[in-house]
C-alpha cells in the first residue's frame, strides 16, 4: 500500500525533489532510501523527480525500478548527456510542487539536511542554498570553487558562500521564472538569484564521495567561469575596453619618453628585449580581448540557432 501522503499523477504534491543522475547507479538505491524517510517526516505531499543525464552504467534499470515500486517517483530520461544544469531544468519544468528542491545523486550532500532548507524558506525568502562545511574535497577543488563563488557573487551582485552547492530549496514562483528563460546556457543557482526577491544560505554537512569521481574538474570550472562571465554581465568586455583606453595612453605617453630619449642621447640598442616584453605583453592583452569577444559571439551563436536544450528519450511518471 502506498504512503498517503505520496502524489499520484493527478495529485498536486507540495514537495518536488529534483535530482540529475550521471553514472551513480551505486548509490541510487541507498540514496532513495534515505530521501523518502526524510520526506515522510517533513509530513507534506511530495514527488522525486530523477534525470537521467545520458547515464551508462545501468541507472536507467534502476530508476525504472524505483518508478515501479515508489508511486512518488518520477523518471526523466534524456538521450545524451547535456550537463548537470540542463537536467535540473528538466526536473524543473516538470516539478508540481509549490517548493523545489535540488539534490546531487551522490550523496555527498544528505538528503537529511533538506528539512533545514525548507525552515529557512520562510517571510520574504525565495531562494534557500545550502553552504558546504567541512567539505571532503581536495584543495585544489575547494580553491577553484571559492574563485567560482567570488567570482559569481560579484557578477549576479547577489552574495553567497556557496553558488556550487546543489542542495537548495526554490519557491514555485522563482522556479516559474527560471524555466521561462530559453537562454541555451543556464547556471541556475545564478539566474534563481537574480528573479528573488531575498536569498538565504543554511550550512549543511558535506560527506566523502563513496563511488565514482566527480565530473567536476578544473577544465569544466574553467568553463563553468566562463560561462558566468559571457551570461550574467558586460563586466568582462567593459574591463578590457578600459583597459585598452589605459594601454592607449601608456603606449603614447611611451612613445613621448623614447622620443625625448633619442633627441637628447642619441640612438641606442640597449632595452631592445625591454621592449620585446611590453609588445608580448600587449599582444596578450589582444589575445585576451579577442578571446572575450569570441565567447560574446558564440553565445550569441548558440541562442540564434534556437536548437533545444536537451532531448528526452523516455518519461516515467
Amino acid at each position: 500500500m502506498s504512503d498517503p501522503l505520496q502524489m499520484s499523477g493527478e495529485a498536486r504534491p507540495a514537495l518536488s525533489v529534483v535530482i540529475p543522475v550521471f553514472n551513480e547507479a551505486p548509490s541510487l538505491g541507498d540514496l532513495h532510501d534515505r530521501l523518502a524517510r526524510t520526506l515522510k517526516e517533513i509530513g507534506q505531499p511530495w514527488e522525486i523527480i530523477f534525470v537521467d543525464d545520458g547515464s551508462r552504467d545501468g541507472s536507467a534499470e534502476i530508476l525504472r525500478a524505483l518508478h515501479a515500486q515508489d508511486p512518488a517517483v518520477r523518471v526523466v530520461r534524456f538521450n545524451r548527456n547535456y550537463g548537470q544544469h540542463a537536467a535540473v531544468l528538466a526536473g524543473m519544468e516538470r516539478a508540481r510542487g509549490d517548493v523545489v528542491v535540488t539534490l546531487d545523486a551522490d550523496l555527498q550532500n544528505p538528503p537529511e539536511e533538506i528539512p533545514r532548507l525548507l525552515a529557512r524558506l520562510g517571510g520574504n525568502v525565495d531562494v534557500v542554498g545550502g553552504w558546504r562545511v567541512n567539505r571532503h574535497d581536495s584543495w585544489v577543488r575547494r580553491a577553484a570553487s571559492w574563485t567560482v563563488n567570488r567570482l559569481t557573487s560579484v557578477i549576479v551582485g547577489v552574495r553567497m558562500r556557496d553558488y556550487g552547492c546543489m542542495l537548495r530549496a526554490y519557491r514555485r514562483a522563482v522556479v516559474e521564472q527560471v524555466v521561462a528563460c530559453r537562454e541555451s546556457s543556464q547556471f541556475i543557482p545564478a539566474l534563481a538569484n537574480t528573479f528573488a526577491t531575498s536569498v538565504a544560505e543554511v550550512p549543511v554537512a558535506h560527506g566523502p564521495r563513496r563511488h565514482g569521481r566527480s565530473r567536476y574538474g578544473l577544465l569544466r570550472l574553467l568553463r563553468l567561469n566562463f560561462d558566468l562571465l559571457t551570461g550574467f554581465s558586460l563586466l568582462p568586455i567593459q574591463i578590457v575596453s578600459l583597459t585598452g583606453v589605459l594601454v592607449a595612453v601608456l603606449g603614447l605617453g611611451f612613445a613621448v619618453f623614447l622620443g625625448l630619449r633619442r633627441l637628447l642621447l642619441g640612438p641606442e640598442v640597449e632595452g631592445v628585449f625591454t621592449l620585446f616584453a611590453i609588445l608580448f605583453f600587449f599582444v596578450g592583452l589582444q589575445i585576451l580581448a579577442l578571446g572575450l569577444i569570441g565567447e560574446y559571439v558564440g553565445r550569441i551563436y548558440q541562442e540564434v540557432r534556437r536548437r533545444p536544450r536537451y532531448v528526452i528519450s523516455e518519461v516515467l511518471e
